[in-house]
């Protein structure tokens, strides 16, 4: 007979128990486990740091927050880079140290760059020592240095956005921050400096107990206050009314700004009172009667410019999508479960993974390429209303030297003054106009008329619309700017 098959054997009762029960067991623990990994990640979220030590409101050192915030504190020690992009960051130049600089490495010089700058600012400090701007860890110890302090004698004002000021400032002033703030305005730069220890730190933006974000610079608080106050805000106190996201953007605003020095005390003064963009400051400087130095070939009140990164900011299209400046130069990044700003400050252009693509969803290589021909078309027009500028200030050197009276200098003068800020905005404005491209353009392009209407006055032509007695251009409507 055929052999027959055999049936399956079936899997006896007890087994398939075990079975399941050993399958369940295992379930149970990967369930738990994940369970324990989130509520663990869940507590690190909470608890984002271990206190080592603890913050006082006067802990100035950053190497003691760092303690807490040690990957906070290795990116803000990385602003030591000197990388260069194509219109910014600084190459490292060595130098002889000599007793009076013993810097061994400096930023390239942009007067040995591009000529035309020490005859914009002739007679003035930067006409002898301009440099690129290295990291801000160098912030404190390149002031200190530049050639700018050997030719005139700079005020203690310049601490104010050199150094970390919060503390020196209070003990100044016995515990009053903007009486600390007045006092050391109107030192000596060189005694003033004795009063500081470090850079821009940790405790210049965050509340060492909460580490909420915070204005400490006194200037800020009194320039918004009145920038506020003439939008109908009284009183405004940023630490108190505005919102995180504002914060984030004030805290960087603190020193990226335009200034100037008040009065034979050298205070500091943001000028914002009318407003915050280029015309308003204009005519704030017009009206308080502010010049910055006299020049040396045309006998002009001239202004110089400081880095207006803040006010050309506020009229680009990032302030108007409430993007700030951490959202680009401090990105967030991942390490393991935390969540942190990069604290390495630096340009978007270096980082574009993260400072650019969470937002623009296209190749780096498209993103970069895109910035810099807004760049290189903003460069190029500053070129143009450089070349228009000089050719003014040789015009009216060449009048003057011919005996012509100062009367009929007047108007060009007053063009010098206002193509020449024009043009120095932009210029001193760390962005090359990527910040508001637009706004630069229109800037640059004011300035070129201004400096070609100024040749025409001193020809002996009639300028439509310009007044000399206030060199300013008719009014055009134009859609409201947004405003901090």
């Amino acid at each position: 007979m055929p052999e027959q098959p055999s049936s399956p054997r079936r899997v006896s009762g007890p087994l398939v128990f075990i079975g399941v029960a050993v399958f369940a067991a295992i379930a149970a623990l990967a369930v738990v486990a994940l369970l324990v990994n989130i509520f663990e990640r869940k507590q690190e979220a909470r608890n984002p740091f271990y206190r080592v030590v603890e913050l006082t409101d006067d802990t100035d050192d950053p190497a003691i927050w760092g303690k807490n915030f040690p990957l906070q504190y290795d990116g803000y020690k990385r602003t030591v880079d000197q990388v260069r992009t194509r219109y910014g960051g600084s190459e490292a130049v060595p130098r002889t140290p000599t007793n009076a600089d013993p810097r061994s490495v400096v930023a390239q010089s942009r007067l040995e760059a591009d000529p035309r700058l020490k005859i914009m600012w002739a007679g003035y400090a930067f006409s002898k020592d301009f440099r690129e701007e290295r990291g801000h860890a160098y912030m404190l110890e390149d002031q200190m240095f530049t050639e700018r302090q050997q030719v005139t004698k700079q005020p203690g004002a310049c601490i104010h956005c050199h150094a970390s000021v919060y503390v020196p400032y209070k003990k100044m002033g016995n515990g009053d921050l903007m009486k600390g703030f007045e006092q050391m305005n109107h030192l000596p730069y060189v005694e003033a400096r004795k009063h500081v220890t470090h850079p821009v730190a940790c405790i210049d933006c965050h509340d060492p107990s909460t580490m909420q974000l915070r204005v400490t610079r006194p200037g800020f608080l009194e320039g918004i206050r009145a920038l506020k106050a003439s939008q109908g805000t009284p009183d405004y106190d940023p630490n108190t009314m505005a919102t995180r996201q504002e914060m984030r953007a004030f805290v960087c605003g603190q020193c990226h700004v335009e200034y100037y020095f008040q009065g034979p005390e050298k205070r500091l003064v943001y000028p914002w009172a009318k407003g915050i963009r280029i015309e308003n400051i204009l005519d704030y400087y017009d009206e308080v009667k502010q010049s910055d130095w006299v020049h040396a070939e045309t006998g002009a009140g001239v202004l110089k410019a400081q880095h207006p990164e803040f006010e050309m900011w506020n009229q680009g299209i990032h302030a108007r999508s409430g993007v700030t400046c951490p959202d680009c130069h401090m990105p967030y990044m991942r390490s393991g479960a935390l969540k942190i700003s990069d604290h390495h400050v630096r340009s978007p252009v270096l980082n574009i993974n993260r400072a650019c693509q969470t937002c623009h969803h296209w190749p780096e290589e498209e993103l970069k390429a895109r910035v810099e021909v807004i760049q290189d078309r903003v460069f190029a027009l500053r070129n143009r209303a450089m070349d228009a500028l000089i050719a003014l200030i040789t015009d009216i050197k060449a009048a003057r030297g011919a005996g012509k009276p100062d009367a009929d200098l007047d108007l060009p003068r007053g063009l010098q003054r206002r193509a020449q800020f024009m043009l120095d905005f932009v210029e001193a404005e760390n962005s090359t106009g990527f910040h508001a491209p637009e706004e630069a353009e229109r800037i640059l392009a004011e300035s070129i008329d201004f400096a070609r209407q100024g040749q025409l006055a001193l020809r002996g032509v009639a300028v439509p619309g310009i007044k000399t007695d206030q060199v300013t251009r008719p009014e055009v409507s134009r859609p409201a700017a947004r405003q901090p």
